[in-house]
């Protein structure tokens, strides 16, 4: 899928008012008409609850250990999790919302195709482990015997063309989606994969945590093959040849960094000249084993990548990628098949890579299946029962409010010319807003969902995917389409529609409550608001226009100012170490500190404007201000296990909790006026050194 820029990612894993104009009345749940409206805050706790502070800590010194210690203390991370933080609790909340809605559908029988009926099938083919156990591997049978069918070159490339069209990955990966440089009309877009292990580096690190990755990788194939009915020796050679073939696409990889270019994943040119540049591999004629045909030309993300794939098919024996094939096919496909394979997966992935000691409870596991299987059909169901249309209203007041305090900063901006100024409002200007769920619908008329086969139905929707998706060539751009589903607690920008999403689900506490003062909500969602704002003017955003457009806007001597200013925002997170020697990627993340950074600082900006930060009043001992603070302390709070913590490192453009809520800080004025930070603590910056973008 196209990439959009994500406030943040859950384990499986971006406003103002005028508050003048916001009456205290309309933040109480007693303004809720809707009696779907269930707060997500624990029973009998507070807002900024006091029991989860460090106190002996100075908020000078850790403000995050200050603000959230006590609470970190007491809650470790669950055996069946990595991570467990603010956005894990909520994700809880609202999966346990979900699950009532999958239970009842479940039982109930719907029209056949409706709503109901596809939810409820889907969920319960997942729950149905009597018949999953009882097919064990044969419920792939049909899919396996496609491989086994493999005998020459030509008939390897028409089961990768298959492979492509059921969503069962291959060496690379297509999509279909907005043409960068001109974003009304859809291309398809080609990229880089064929990779086991979560990222390219991976496969050529020597340290010692990442040694024992590599080998439990290697134990891992060998292992899954076993399982397949492998003899030992073959498995122990298809696990050698694997991880070779695997390493050798990794070397001709592009890294995370140079994929944060969008200029150079974007290589336009015809399948002619495509064939061309890739040792005359036909792929016009690919592409038609995709079912793609007329299309004249398409976007190359990684061409290196490609003329070595290619060269790798044309080269290594059959039997290689037929056994290559085999594996990915069944790895993919084990956490949906019988509890033997399900458990080998899960031993490598989940205990090894990310130091989870158990698995999450099956619900869990079936219900994310599902949301991304027929998200829409569980969000039309969702949003019923428990989003209310007050939310909608209060949340398109705070985007439009926070939306005049970023125009006006820009507009004061020092460092930037009237020209550059100009364009940068304008782009703010057009920010397509969607919140909660989509206007319109995703209609699923013809996908085929059954009560007693969950892998036929995993991969009946990954094949309607892939055709809705194809679909979209010859058409314009439809940008009323969401890339999350209402359920999901989470936001994001997308730059080639230039808009921010909030769906429903991160629609509660802590990021946002009805019956929350001014401060928590501006602390908790005005910053989420902002951060997704951000994005729109962070290194990557800021090279798109406000039409969407992958273009330059910029005067060179602002691009030169803004380069400085983000270089150093780059230093500052790189000298964050994390575990032992291992240091945040300030590359990797800079987009989301520049987003973090600029999130607290518009969302502070405009609480400023309103009714409680004008009193002054404090409530159980704490000032407007530091319950904003406090209320964006703890939306960061996080435990996680060492294992996710450095795979993280490797591949999440977010920094670890800690720097996202003590980064921005640092640097802000107003924070240091809260809490009285000055020279000789930790958090304390001279003027000359706190950094500032927008």
């Amino acid at each position: 899928m196209k990439k959009i820029i994500v406030l943040g990612v859950i384990a499986s894993v971006g406003l103002t008012t005028n508050a003048i104009a916001q009456k205290k009345s309309e933040a109480k749940p007693a303004a809720i008409k809707s009696a779907a409206y269930k707060s997500a805050l624990p029973t009998g706790a507070k807002y900024i609850d006091p029991k989860n502070m460090n106190v002996k800590v100075k908020p000078t010194d850790n403000f995050y250990e200050y603000a959230n210690g006590a609470w970190l203390a007491t809650n470790p991370v669950p055996a069946s999790e990595t991570r467990w933080g603010s956005f894990n609790i909520l994700n809880d909340f609202t999966q346990n919302a979900v699950k009532q809605i999958l239970e009842e559908t479940a039982k109930t029988s719907g029209s056949k195709g409706s709503s109901e009926q596809m939810v409820g099938d889907f969920y319960a083919s997942g729950m149905n482990t009597a018949a999953i156990e009882a097919k064990g591997i044969n419920a792939i049978a049909d899919v396996l015997s496609k491989i086994n069918n493999i005998k020459d070159y030509n008939s390897l490339v028409d089961h990768l063309a298959y492979m492509q069209r059921a969503g069962l990955g291959g060496i690379f990966g297509m999509y279909v989606g907005a043409d960068d440089k001109d974003v009304t009309k859809n291309i398809c877009n080609v990229f880089q994969g064929g990779l086991g292990l979560p990222d390219r580096d991976y496969y050529f690190k020597t340290d010692e945590r990442s040694v024992k990755i590599q080998e439990g990788y290697k134990a891992y194939i060998k292992n899954l093959m076993l399982a397949a009915d492998n003899s030992a020796d073959a498995s122990a050679q298809a696990a050698t040849s694997i991880y070779e073939m695997e390493k050798n696409l990794a070397q001709h990889s592009m890294n995370r960094v140079e994929m944060r270019d969008p200029y150079k994943l974007y290589n336009k040119m015809t399948f002619d000249e495509f064939s061309s540049k890739t040792e005359n591999f036909d792929w016009k004629s690919f592409f038609a084993k995709m079912n793609i045909k007329g299309e004249k030309e398409l976007i190359v993300a990684q061409p290196e990548f490609m003329n070595n794939a290619v060269q790798m098919l044309k080269t290594m024996p059959i039997e290689d990628w037929k056994t290559y094939i085999r594996f990915h096919t069944i790895s993919d496909l084990a956490p949906y098949l019988s509890s033997k394979f399900e458990n080998i997966r899960f031993d490598f992935f989940g205990k090894i890579l990310r130091g989870q000691k158990e698995q999450k409870p099956r619900w869990k596991r079936v219900s994310g299946i599902v949301d991304g299987g027929v998200g829409m059909e569980i969000g039309k169901i969702y949003v019923k029962k428990y989003f209310t249309p007050e939310a909608k209203i209060r949340m398109n007041a705070l985007v439009n409010n926070l939306q005049d305090v970023y125009r006006e900063r820009i507009e004061k901006l020092d460092w930037m010319s009237v020209a550059t100024k100009q364009k940068a409002v304008e782009k703010l200007n057009t920010f397509i807003k969607k919140i909660g769920y989509p206007d319109t619908w995703r209609s699923y008329e013809g996908l085929s969902i059954t009560k007693d086969n969950y892998v036929q139905n995993i991969l009946n929707s990954n094949l309607f995917d892939y055709n809705f998706n194809i679909s979209k060539l010859g058409k314009p751009v439809d940008r009323t389409e969401w890339g999350m589903t209402p359920p999901t607690i989470n936001a994001y920008y997308n730059p080639a529609y230039n808009e921010i999403v909030f769906p429903a689900g991160i629609l509660q506490f802590p990021f946002f409550d009805f019956g929350a003062d001014d401060a928590v909500n501006y602390g908790g969602i005005g910053a989420v608001i902002g951060h997704e704002m951000t994005h729109g003017f962070d290194d990557q955003g800021a090279q798109y226009a406000a039409d969407g457009n992958l273009k330059d806007w910029w005067t060179e001597e602002d691009k030169a100012k803004f380069k400085v200013k983000t270089d150093a925002i780059v230093k500052q997170y790189n000298d964050y170490t994390v575990l032992d020697t291992v240091h945040v990627n300030g590359e990797l993340t800079q987009g989301e500190n520049i987003a973090d950074l600029g999130g607290v600082t518009i969302a502070y900006q405009a609480f400023t404007r309103t009714k409680e930060f004008k009193e002054a009043k404090k409530i159980d001992g704490f000032t407007p201000a530091q319950r904003f603070f406090m209320s964006w302390a703890q939306v960061w709070r996080s435990n996680t296990t060492p294992e996710e913590t450095a795979s993280r490192i490797n591949t999440d453009p977010h920094s670890p909790g800690m720097h996202r809520c003590n980064g921005p800080l640092t640097n802000f004025l107003p924070f240091y006026e809260a809490f009285g930070v000055k020279p000789g603590d930790k958090m304390y910056k001279n003027d000359q050194e706190r950094l500032a973008v927008w």
